[in-house]
């Protein structure tokens, strides 16, 4: 029980950074002991570890159900309800989120709670004797792993955060920490933490049983991922160190593969539920229990249109996983992986997501599915490749690793579509050509909000949503989008903890 009032006092603590009183704050649960208290071996460090990687579990979060600030956000999914839970989610899709918003309160909560979790965890360890030394570096890297994720994407979706590296213990301390970072001190501290990850004894790749643990691989992927992220969202001055620093991470991370070539593993593969330990493209993933009624996955179910039984053997009588038919005018004709991700139900009348199957007597017609949520996977570093050397103007290796996986698709190189007048013109230029390809190959796995405002700046962002046309977007105005779009505002209960300090993003 202890490990319990443990873990929740270090969720107690990252909330005195949000709206908590300090009176509430300050109450004392008699029954509860002290945290040093509840951790004293190797055993409660490993319990306490475990915490921390559930928490990444939560849609509000990064689990599989975190589409509202992704997909939602973009151009792939439309939350078309302006009605149910007071309009809220609707205003992520409209662009019209305001600061009350309360799923984006749970939003930036959920973020900060593994921080707050592995803050707590690495200021008590080194006191922790360990059977092994070596696991007790390990956890280090982990948890410094997760603490940088989660920092990387509150940074790319808010801007200027606080940043928090250390246990909270008090409400004075906690207040003192209550004031927004520069991005770049974000990004430097993220950077940070992943290099000591880099360098640290994990295994390269993780072992089956220990899938959904971070390893070398996924250290190098997110940190070729974090510095081409630097490289165009931060100085332009330092854009080709920090591309050149992508690349070397990247290729790493690359290098590291135990397959040949990406056309080894078909698409279809990478999500087959019976493969999702043994698949060399996954890096990195969240692992969901198969039959398991609280820890399995949801995806096939959720997806599912009435009438229709590709994803589950659970009968829906919905309309299953609904997205925009600006996505779906962009699979190319004859791409196999448009007839993998998505399906048009006759009983609906509409396309639906087809992509997270698993109508196994395992799951069951509850539809408790075992897919795990891929976080990082080859694919994508493969087109983070792409697009370091496109901006280094080495179109030639750019458009190598883009060949990489349209081969994989069985699609013709980038060469040959070239020659295709209505691809040229869709994709005028090679960034434009990569972009095209994350989508496609990267459909629903939330992706593509981060991918939009790596590939575009403020302006150039807006320009790009205008100039769709919203009769493909149902009943989501593209004409709110603006500059103040590119980030969130910051939720109202952390911006009135200090104005000054937890100042607002332009134009909310």
């Amino acid at each position: 029980m202890y490990k319990i009032f443990s873990l929740i006092f270090s969720v107690v603590l990252i909330i005195s950074l949000t709206s908590c009183s300090k009176s509430n704050l300050e109450q004392f649960n008699p029954n509860a002991v002290s945290v040093d208290n509840g951790y004293q071996t190797e055993a409660d460090i490993t319990t306490g570890v475990y915490g921390v990687y559930q928490a990444l579990r939560s849609s509000n979060c990064v689990g599989e159900g975190a589409q509202l600030w992704t997909d939602d956000r973009a151009d792939d999914v439309n939350t078309t309800d302006n009605q149910s839970n007071n309009g809220e989610p609707f205003q992520f899709t409209a662009f019209s989120i305001v600061p009350s918003n309360s799923y984006l309160q749970s939003h930036w909560t959920a973020l900060y709670t593994p921080i707050s979790r592995a803050n707590l965890i690495l200021s008590i360890i080194p006191k922790i004797t360990f059977a092994n030394e070596t696991t007790k570096t390990q956890y280090i890297a982990e948890l410094k792993f997760i603490r940088a994720y989660m920092y990387f994407n509150l940074v790319r979706e808010f801007g200027d955060v606080p940043l928090v590296t250390e246990r909270l213990t008090t409400t004075e301390q906690a207040a003192a920490l209550t004031f927004r970072v520069k991005k770049d001190d974000v990004y430097a501290q993220i950077v940070s933490d992943l290099k000591d990850v880099a360098n640290s004894n994990l295994p390269v790749i993780q072992p089956a049983a220990s899938k959904g643990r971070v390893s070398l691989q996924a250290a190098n992927a997110l940190l070729g991922q974090v510095y081409l992220t630097m490289a165009t969202n931060l100085d332009a001055s330092k854009a080709a160190e920090n591309l050149n620093n992508a690349k070397t991470y990247l290729l790493a991370c690359f290098n590291q593969k135990t397959f040949t070539n990406l056309s080894d593993i078909p698409f279809a593969d990478v999500f087959d539920v019976n493969k999702k330990s043994t698949n060399a493209e996954i890096i990195f993933q969240i692992v969901y229990k198969q039959g398991d009624a609280t820890y399995s996955s949801s995806l096939a179910r959720t997806n599912q249109a009435k009438g229709e039984t590709i994803n589950s053997l659970f009968v829906s009588q919905g309309a299953g996983g609904l997205f925009t038919k600006d996505l779906l005018n962009e699979f190319e004709t004859g791409d196999p992986r448009t007839a993998f991700s998505v399906k048009y139900a006759t009983a609906t009348s509409s396309y639906f997501i087809t992509k997270f199957r698993d109508a196994s007597a395992a799951a069951s017609t509850l539809g408790y599915g075992g897919n795990d949520w891929i976080l990082i996977r080859y694919a994508d570093v493969i087109l983070n490749l792409a697009e370091v050397y496109m901006y280094l103007n080495d179109n030639t290796n750019a458009i190598k690793y883009l060949d990489m996986v349209r081969a994989r698709a069985g699609m013709p190189n980038y060469a040959t579509m070239l020659g295709n007048a209505a691809y040229t013109s869709r994709y005028p230029t090679l960034k434009l050509a990569i972009l095209h390809e994350r989508r496609i190959e990267l459909a629903f796995e939330h992706h593509r909000w981060h991918d939009l405002t790596r590939f575009f700046n403020a302006t150039e962002l807006v320009a790009y949503f205008n100039a769709k046309s919203q009769a493909n977007f149902d009943n989501s105005p593209l004409t709110n989008c603006t500059t103040k779009d590119f980030y969130f505002p910051i939720p109202y209960n952390e911006y009135k903890l200090d104005p000054a300090k937890m100042y607002q993003n332009p134009g909310y």
